[in-house]
């Protein structure tokens, strides 16, 4: 857990109306040089192409993702000064495709009494009067002499111009008198605010119960400056986790949808791993009676990498989320690594008989080009074909028995590949699993490096899309009904792919480079 500086307290300063003064303040003017200054020397090729990465240092949680004067904004969990967690900041991108990101100054720094262990993660909406209203969770040291003092956690807002923000001067909007009977004030976090037709604000925050689980508590606001608790909307049973973090809740093809991010989560089959996961909760929603009664879930992600997505309803209608590409069980870290973290694609949503569904934006078929081609390609042990290669591609295969009478044993695709390395994704049609490895991926840790999913396969059918950009892959699986994300660090030059199968396999290749 990062610590304070002793100066910290000192430089803490209040003007009578509740606005920092300057000496708080230039918290922020210190992080903001500096990460000017930082981001000259990581150099284009060294960060991902068009996957979001920290300014400097280190990133983790999307917050705030917002459309807002024209522009997709992306706001982060970010610590400017090491590519490891610390004290955090909101860090700010701003975007007009979803895939080229032009970064702006550093929107919060932890420079106020309520938050000076960091700006942790929230959201924003635009107010009626036009300006752009950041709540977050403002983090601060119990004030008790004490082995088992521990962090407490409010909610506070910010309001701003897109670019630069002013904290509010009645912070903590929401604090331990918000919370329903039994609820803890060292876990109560995550922000994510929604503007309702009726011009009034809602906002769902995780909760822990006193049972030690998760719940999403509803706020809601005549104004977005003035907050009431309103109910527990949905709690933990015991199925998903303990803890639930970063939740988001949002109407999709006419269903009520949550999307948490559980920790400390307990197998169920291949649906759930352990550890920290995300989950996609579908049912219906009463809004005038608040109740959400729940139908489906499952995960969002089977991958290694994906925590803490956050979604936004786009101009033209679409339900677009982003979440962090990485987990906090699976860090790895490089000396040489001048940044640490990315987003994922952002992903367009849809459901399907209750299922939900991602493919990844359209905008970026705008850059897809220098197109390979290969049709009922027979595979029977390890095949390259020319023109198959790269670290920033768009490639889409479909693979099937070339034997309808005898199926295959085995498919697998490597890439990222040379003598030394490689990532690759394996499918057994007998069991209808698929598997995501990465452990000759460069790694010297004895971290996760597979994972599992059961897949929908007829007759040893599989379509697959495959998104790579320098240091990370997405899988979106049979059109999207189900992903698989991981990272890997490994020289560019490792550009290889190949696929292998045990048994005779008919195989589509269609590649593309991405030039952005």
């Amino acid at each position: 857990m990062f610590v304070l500086p002793d100066t910290m307290e000192s430089n803490l300063m209040m003007k009578d109306n509740g606005v920092i003064g300057d000496m708080s303040s230039q918290k922020l003017k210190d992080a903001r040089i500096f990460e000017t200054e930082a981001e000259k020397k990581i150099k284009k090729d060294e960060r991902p192409a068009f996957h979001l990465s920290p300014r400097a240092g280190w990133m983790n949680d999307p917050n705030g993702f917002s459309y807002y004067k024209g522009k997709y904004h992306l706001f982060y969990q970010y610590n400017p000064y090491d590519t490891k967690w610390g004290p955090m900041y909101w860090g700010h991108a701003v975007s007009t495709d979803l895939l080229h990101w032009e970064y702006l100054p550093a929107a919060l720094a932890p420079d106020a009494p309520y938050d000076c262990r960091g700006c942790f993660s929230g959201s924003t909406v635009e107010l009626a009067d036009g300006r752009q209203l950041l709540m977050y969770t403002g983090v601060v040291w119990e004030d008790k002499e004490s082995e088992e003092a521990r962090e407490i956690q409010t909610q506070c807002l910010a309001i701003g111009d897109g670019v630069e923000y002013e904290k509010y001067a009645d912070n903590p909007v929401l604090d331990a008198a918000s919370l329903p009977a039994g609820g803890s004030r060292y876990d109560f976090r995550d922000p994510k605010m929604w503007r309702k037709k009726d011009g009034t604000y809602a906002c769902v925050a995780a909760n822990r119960g006193e049972n030690g689980r998760g719940r999403i508590l509803l706020f809601s606001s005549p104004d977005g400056l003035n907050w009431r608790y309103e109910k527990v909307l949905f709690a933990n049973d015991g199925r998903f986790g303990t803890m639930w973090e970063c939740p988001d809740f949002f109407e999709l093809d006419g269903k009520g949808v949550f999307l948490i991010s559980p920790m400390e989560m307990l197998p169920r089959e291949m649906e759930y791993h352990n550890g920290n996961g995300t989950i996609c909760v579908t049912g219906n929603y009463d809004e005038d009676a608040n109740m959400f009664t729940e139908e489906t879930d499952q995960a969002i992600d089977y991958g290694i990498e994906f925590y803490a997505p956050q979604t936004i309803l786009a101009p033209d209608g679409r339900r677009i989320m982003i979440g962090w590409m990485q987990n906090w069980d699976t860090l790895i870290y490089s000396r040489e690594q001048k940044w640490f973290g990315q987003m994922s694609i952002p992903r367009e949503l849809s459901l399907r008989d209750g299922r939900l569904y991602q493919r990844p934006v359209r905008e970026l078929e705008a850059f897809q080009s220098d197109p390979v081609e290969y049709h009922d390609v027979p595979v029977s042990g390890l095949v390259q074909l020319d023109g198959i290669s790269g670290r920033m591609i768009d490639m889409e295969l479909v693979i099937r028995p070339a034997d309808q009478e005898t199926l295959y044993q085995k498919f697998a695709v490597r890439f990222a590949q040379d003598e030394m390395y490689h990532t690759a994704f394996s499918f057994r049609p007998s069991e209808s699993v698929l598997r995501v490895d990465r452990k000759f991926s460069g790694s010297r840790k004895a971290i996760i490096h597979q994972r599992r999913c059961r897949v929908n396969s007829k007759d040893g059918r599989l379509k697959l899309r495959l998104i790579l950009d320098r240091f990370s892959v997405e899988a979106f699986i049979n059109d999207g009904e189900q992903v698989m994300t991981a990272t890997f660090y490994t020289p560019q030059e490792a550009d290889g792919i190949s696929f292998f199968a045990d048994g005779k396999v008919l195989l589509d290749v269609v590649k593309y480079d991405i030039m952005i």
